[in-house]
């Protein structure tokens, strides 16, 4: 029996159950390892020139589904299942098969909460640059928010920004085009910027939770504020940011943001356009998330919450900017 070391992750194992399949490894000749700390390096070997392998899409769900937990059997189990998928039976799902149940009560496992999920195991540990990072929120699935947003929305911006932003999550648009603050609070964010004269292409701009969490209402998906469990299983993201770009300034928008990296006892509008210590910047400041303005319930509250951020952003300017 040979051993294929895989990440923690649902892309690694993909990636090794492809290259077994077009080589004709049958299950019981193979056992998944998963290497600690992180990524295992790629292999680099050319896949054969074969056909695409096609399964349903109920499998490759269930497969994203169940790599979140913890059982170290899962691997070998998603691997036994589709080469009955290929080689056998197509209908396989559909049954009774005691495999595909140990799978579906994972899967439920997670989704409910029983499992300790998170971004954890997804940050890989030997990341360099940002983009290291980013690369790898793309197949982040340690919390349910991915089986529901279109992509991982991603921090963007130089990796030696002096400046960090932090929001809440992407919105309708920045889940859309995979980009922060692109959306109709992004018009806000711009003009204030571009009002006390912060270059926005000279910051590092991302959000504490990365997948855009909604509920549906017809046609529209309307935003959630993220719940306390969200924020947890997203932090090694931006964890892991911070400490790649090492900001001199960091800027919280909105209570969300401030929450989660100054800790439940910060009140935004109590504390907001203050410096305060924390261990993420020599000087962090909290302000409105930009959306704040729009939701003002008319012209005029709108102008006083789009005058407090800007002022906000104006201290910001006043020391952050060469």
């Amino acid at each position: 029996m040979s051993q294929v070391e895989i990440g923690p992750d649902f892309a690694s194992w993909q990636t090794a159950a492809r290259r077994l399949l077009h080589a004709a490894v049958a299950p019981v000749d193979v056992a998944f390892r998963e290497v600690a700390g992180g990524v295992a390096a790629e292999d680099t070997t050319p896949m054969p020139a074969e056909p695409a392998i096609r399964v349903p899409k109920r499998f490759v769900d269930l497969a994203r589904g169940v790599a979140p937990h913890r059982d170290p059997e899962r691997w070998n189990l998603l691997y036994s299942v589709l080469w009955r998928l290929v080689h056998e039976r197509r209908d396989v799902l559909e049954g009774s098969d005691a495999d595909v149940a140990r799978l579906l009560a994972m899967e439920a496992e997670v989704r409910e909460g029983h499992e300790v999920i998170g971004a954890g195991p997804f940050v890989p540990s030997a990341a360099v640059v940002v983009g290291d990072l980013a690369a790898a929120a793309a197949r982040c699935s340690g919390c349910d928010l991915y089986r529901h947003a279109s992509r991982t929305v991603f921090g963007k911006g130089p990796s030696d920004a002096r400046i960090v932003m932090v929001g809440e999550q992407p919105g309708d648009q920045e889940d859309r085009q995979g980009a922060p603050f692109v959306g109709p609070a992004g018009e806000v964010f711009d003009r204030a910027l571009a009002e006390v004269g912060i270059a926005r292409d000279r910051l590092y701009v991302t959000n504490a939770v990365k997948h855009f969490k909604f509920v549906r209402r017809g046609p529209r998906r309307i935003h959630q504020t993220p719940a306390a469990a969200d924020l947890a299983a997203c932090r090694p993201w931006i964890e892991a940011e911070l400490g790649l770009v090492k900001p001199e300034i960091l800027v919280c928008l909105g209570a969300t943001a401030s929450r989660a990296l100054l800790g439940p006892a910060f009140r935004l509008m109590r504390d907001r356009g203050r410096w305060v210590q924390s261990p993420w910047a020599p000087r962090t400041i909290a302000t409105l998330h930009p959306s704040a303005v729009l939701r003002g319930e008319d012209e005029a509250a709108q102008g006083r919450l789009y005058a407090m951020l800007r002022d906000d952003l104006r201290l910001v300017a006043e020391v952050g900017v060469d």
